[in-house]
Formats: structure tokens, sequence, C-alpha cells
């Protein structure tokens, strides 16, 4: 795993239930502002539950795509009360 991944997943990790990050704040938090494609790249490979990706919505709002689909993190979300 390269240092950029670890730290997306350090920033995500910190993300409390019931609040969101966009991606592009996650870029930011981890050091590289412009990479947030490379954030939700990195995001969509994971698969660890301790890492809550589903946090990760895009900057206009919307929840963006989760790679257990996306109807899945809507519920999570919702749950989240989100």
């Amino acid at each position: 795993m390269n240092v950029f991944t670890e730290k997306v997943y350090d920033v995500v990790r910190t993300i409390p239930a019931g609040k969101t990050m966009t991606y592009k704040e996650v870029a930011i938090a981890a050091g590289s502002p412009k990479a947030f494609r490379a954030v939700g790249n990195i995001l969509n490979k994971n698969y660890n539950p301790s890492i809550p990706c589903h946090r990760v919505i895009r900057s206009n709002g919307s929840t963006g795509g989760y790679n257990r689909g996306a109807q899945e993190k809507i519920h999570i979300l919702a749950s989240e009360k989100i």
C-alpha cells in the first residue's frame, strides 16, 4: 500500500457516524488537494469495514459511488441519520 492510500484511509477512519466529508476534503486532508479522483479510486477498492468509505460523498452533495452498490450506501447513510 502506498503512502497516499494510507493517508486517505487514516482520514476516512476519523469521520464519525452521522458526518460526511467530500472526496475533495479527504484529498486536502491527506495532503494532495487535487487528488480527489484518486481518493474515489482508492475507496472503491476498500473492503475493510473499519474504514467507513460510505461517509465520503461528492462535492455537489450526491452520494457518489460505493463498491457495495449505491443503494447500500444510501441505506447506510440513512441509518446514520445523514
